[in-house]
C-alpha cells in the first residue's frame, strides 16, 4: 500500500517535469500562459489548438481542429505586431480556403474575402467595421465577373444595389435607405434595354410605375393602388 502511495506521489511530482522539459503548456511567473501550447481533445491524439503565447497574449500563428480533421486545421490566426488583430483563415475539412479577413478580437474589420466551393475565385468581398458590415459588398460569378454590388453602413443596406448578368449587363438598379428599399427603381433585360421604371418608399412600391417592352410604354400603375369599395 506504501509503496502504491510513493508511486503515485512520485508520478503527480514528474508530470509537470516531463511537460516542462517537452517546453510545452508552461506558465509564467504570474500564472500566465507563455511559450507554446497545445491542447487536444479528450482522450485522443487529435491536436485541438496548437500556438504560442507571451505573458499571457497570443502571438504569431495559431491554428484550431475539428475532431476529423487530422492533419488540416479548420482555423489559422495570424497574430500582428500588437496582439490585437489578427488575420484569420477558414477552411474546409480537406483544407479548401472558404473565407479570410482580419479580426480585432471578436469582431470581423477591413476586407473580407469568401471563396467558391469548386475553385479558388473569390465568391463575395466584404468590408466590416467593429463586427458590422460597412462598405460595398461584391458578390462574383465563377467567372470572376460581378453578379451583384451593395452598400452597407454600419450594418444595414444604405445606397445603391446592382445586379448583373453573366454578360456583365446591368439588370437591376435599385437604392436602399435603412435597410428597405428607398427610391428609384430600374430594371433592364439582357440586352440593356429597359423593363420597369417606378420608385419604392420604405420598401413597397410608390407612385408611378411603367412598364416597357421593345422600348415601348405597355403598362402604367401607380401605388399605393386605391382600395377597391366594398
Amino acid at each position: 500500500m506504501k509503496r502504491s502511495i510513493i508511486f503515485i506521489f512520485t508520478l503527480v511530482l514528474t508530470i509537470p517535469t516531463l511537460i516542462a522539459q517537452d517546453g510545452i503548456n508552461q506558465t509564467d511567473a504570474e500564472g500566465k500562459r507563455h511559450g507554446v501550447w497545445k491542447k487536444y481533445y479528450p482522450n485522443t491524439k487529435q491536436l485541438r489548438y496548437e500556438g504560442q503565447f507571451e505573458h499571457g497574449n497570443e502571438v504569431g500563428t495559431f491554428k484550431f481542429y475539428c475532431q476529423e480533421c487530422g492533419d488540416n486545421p479548420t482555423t489559422v490566426k495570424e497574430f500582428t505586431g500588437n496582439n490585437k488583430r489578427a488575420e484569420v483563415s477558414y477552411f474546409t475539412i480537406k483544407g479548401k480556403l472558404v473565407s479570410k479577413g482580419m479580426m480585432e478580437g471578436k469582431d470581423r474589420v477591413g476586407e473580407w474575402m469568401y471563396y467558391h466551393k469548386t475553385s479558388n475565385r473569390p465568391m463575395s468581398k466584404e468590408n466590416y467595421s467593429k463586427g458590422k458590415l460597412d462598405g460595398v459588398q461584391t458578390t462574383f460569378y465563377p467567372d470572376g465577373k460581378v453578379t451583384e454590388e451593395i452598400t452597407y453602413v454600419d450594418g444595414v443596406k444604405q445606397g445603391e444595389n446592382n445586379y448583373y448578368s453573366p454578360e456583365n449587363v446591368l439588370l437591376k438598379k435599385l437604392i436602399y435607405h435603412n435597410d428597405q428599399l428607398h427610391g428609384p427603381a430600374e430594371y433592364y433585360d439582357a440586352n440593356g434595354n429597359v423593363t420597369i421604371k417606378g420608385y419604392y418608399k420604405n420598401g413597397k412600391k410608390h407612385g408611378l410605375w411603367q412598364y416597357f417592352k421593345d422600348g415601348k410604354l405597355e403598362l402604367e400603375e401607380t401605388f399605393p393602388k386605391p382600395k377597391q369599395k366594398q
